[in-house]
């Protein structure tokens, strides 16, 4: 069952409030369960609440159950209208980039309520974050800028085009922390897309990137059809093998 809560306020005087969807899987038995957060809470289980379709992501994490202990899943809605400058890590045209402030809201209030109430672990090599899009972006950022939260990003179709490129200047600034585990894709059929996200491979390797997987699905396209088809995937290169093995 995938429970809603909230709504809740997440930077005060900005935005609407939303709702966060949490999926425990059925055979997670952990006393410290790892967690996997997703952007755009809408899209990530059923067809229903979506724009497009859902990942159906709760189905994916029981199918990985059959080998290893899946994440408790947490889709963080987005504010509609909002979105754009609320996963903007950057300003860029009309939009502020409002995601510090709400990485700060997950990471100071969310992340340990969850924690709480779920028996999450605190580690975060078992705590990735992922989006696509504007949430794959989001994600990435919130990785490599809190990496003692966050141990694993799935940056799906980032939008790296935000701020004409931001993120690679702010990327190519800094080391990338060690220990980080970091996935990216593209779709042959989004081919910007799938070049930036090449490129962003690339620059993070030069910054320090040790574990890093980058895949080029030559059938994607920019929808929520072909994240959902990546996403098994994604998952496996995160929770798939475990921690001391790696």
């Amino acid at each position: 069952m995938i429970h809603v809560t909230g709504p809740y306020e997440i930077v005060p005087g900005h935005g609407p409030k939303r709702h966060v969807r949490v999926y425990v899987p059925t055979r997670s038995k952990e006393r410290e369960r790892p967690l996997l957060l997703l952007f755009d809470g809408q899209n990530v289980f059923d067809d229903a609440p979506s724009f497009a379709g859902g990942w159906h992501a709760h189905a994916e994490v029981e199918r990985l159950a059959k080998s290893v202990s899946p994440p408790v899943v947490v889709g963080v809605d987005h504010g509609h209208e909002h979105r754009i400058s609320e996963l903007s890590p950057f300003d860029f045209g009309p939009h502020a980039g409002r995601f510090p402030e709400m990485l700060d809201w997950i990471t100071r209030w969310l992340v340990p309520k969850l924690r709480f109430e779920h028996r999450l672990t605190a580690d975060p090599g078992r705590t990735v974050v992922g989006g696509s899009s504007m949430g794959g972006l989001a994600a990435l950022f919130a990785t490599l800028a809190r990496p003692d939260v966050f141990g694993g990003a799935i940056a799906m179709s980032p939008s790296l085009w935000v701020g004409r490129g931001a993120m690679f200047r702010w990327v190519g600034e800094r080391e990338v922390p060690q220990g980080l585990r970091l996935y990216l894709d593209g779709g042959g059929r989004e081919q910007r897309m799938l070049e930036a996200a090449t490129k962003m491979a690339e620059l993070l390797a030069s910054r320090g990137a040790r574990d890093l997987r980058f895949r080029a699905d030559p059938r994607g396209r920019h929808d929520e059809r072909s994240w959902r088809r990546r996403l098994l995937s994604a998952l496996r290169y995160h929770y798939g093998v475990a921690r001391s093995q790696r």
